[in-house]
């Protein structure tokens, strides 16, 4: 069996079907989608065609859809275009957000914000209660992710956005990990605003896409044109957004025979490893998950070295979001949890649409034989 890659969360590989897409875009259909002549045209007809499948993937208006540059740039286009836009009013997010988000949070605090941080349980859970405390502060928005990145816990997200609109909030979710996982409509939760990222699905990296419901205001992050609603302005990538779209519809229309093969594999990764390694820890197991998340840690074993030892011998996983590895510092969303453990090694394996089961099956003893090798090479 060849390399074993378990780090889908991290980014997906290029579907066949959404190179096919691209490639005339990438070649001979290059104009631009603002000029007025017949290239300009044909690009603008692909753009806006990827616009409203976009938009029916996700139970939206195809006006509501603003492409970006990818997840982050839609989370900071979020955060701080509502927040710059009211200039008034806290920015409320929960202690396990994507650092996309708590660093826009970070921005709006040093802008003068009052920034409010939701605790979680150790499931890494928002209790709706909690929102009720932050909304008595009158905040400007509240962002919650549909499904974290690191341990898949899943939000109730309908009942915070519905709490968030009684009260005249706006309410933001990064729901980039979420698409294509679970069932990500904007017409069956009352979200303002929602992001996206096409590297998560199938699709190029370096593009994304923020839902911006209507009757939402906000400021640009950038300025000098007036492209996407004059909300992200500049020469949109019309290649990136027509892959992006044919991602989005693939993933929707295969959602539940892939999240119930998803789920199985997950499942049979998780026993598997306990079997093998039986005091290890799997980090958000009781709580609803997204089902290519798995998150374990693995008691007196260095990280490092686990990691290492696990790419040496052909799998590929994470210590913690994609964004985060290479800092010294312990998972953000493990410390909100209290489940950060001394002398232990957390990691985060995660499954995609090549993920088969003879490749769970071979990573397994893979696992178990590099966990026992690193822990002999940590002192007691």
């Amino acid at each position: 069996m060849g390399p074993i890659y378990l780090d889908h969360a991290a980014t997906t590989a290029l579907r066949p079907e959404v190179r096919a897409a691209m490639m005339p875009y990438l070649s001979e259909r290059y104009g631009n989608p603002s000029s007025a002549h017949r290239w300009g045209r044909e690009a603008r007809n692909a753009l806006e065609e990827a616009r409203e499948r976009l938009a029916g993937a996700l139970g939206a208006n195809r006006r509501e859809i603003v492409f970006t540059g990818g997840g982050t740039e839609a989370d900071n286009l979020a955060i701080l275009g509502v927040r710059r836009h009211r200039s008034a009013g806290a920015v409320v997010l929960s202690a396990v957000e994507h650092k996309a988000v708590a660093a826009a949070a970070k921005v709006a605090g040093r802008e003068g914000a009052a920034v409010i941080v939701l605790g979680v349980d150790p499931e890494g859970r928002v209790d709706p209660g909690v929102l009720e405390e932050a909304l008595r502060a009158d905040p400007c928005i509240v962002s919650v992710m549909w499904g974290n990145n690191e341990v898949g816990t899943i939000q109730p997200v309908r009942e915070l956005a519905e709490r968030c609109r009684e009260a005249g909030v706006v309410f933001h979710t990064d729901a980039v990990q979420a698409m294509g996982k679970c069932r990500v409509r904007v017409d069956e939760v009352p979200c303002d605003l929602l992001a996206i990222s096409a590297h998560k699905i199938g699709g190029p990296k370096g593009c994304g896409a923020l839902f911006v419901r209507d009757g939402v205001s906000m400021h640009a992050l950038t300025h000098g044109g007036g492209q996407e609603r004059e909300l992200r302005p500049g020469t949109e990538n019309v290649a990136s957004a027509v892959g992006m779209a044919v991602a989005a519809e693939l993933v929707v229309a295969e959602l539940e025979e892939e999240a119930a093969r998803l789920t199985d594999l997950r499942n049979r990764l998780e026993q598997g490893i306990v079997a093998l390694v039986p005091d290890a820890v799997v980090n958000g197991g009781g709580a609803d998950r997204l089902p290519h998340i798995l998150n374990i840690t693995i008691p007196g074993a260095d990280q490092e070295s686990l990691l290492i030892g696990l790419d040496l011998e052909g799998v590929a996983a994470s210590g913690a979001s994609a964004c985060q590895t290479g800092t010294a510092e312990p998972s953000h969303v493990l410390v909100a949890m209290g489940r950060t453990m001394p002398n232990s090694a957390t990691v985060r394996f995660s499954l995609g649409h090549t993920t088969t089961a003879q490749e769970i099956a071979g990573a397994l003893p893979i696992v178990a034989r590099v966990a026992g090798r690193v822990r002999l090479a940590v002192p007691a």
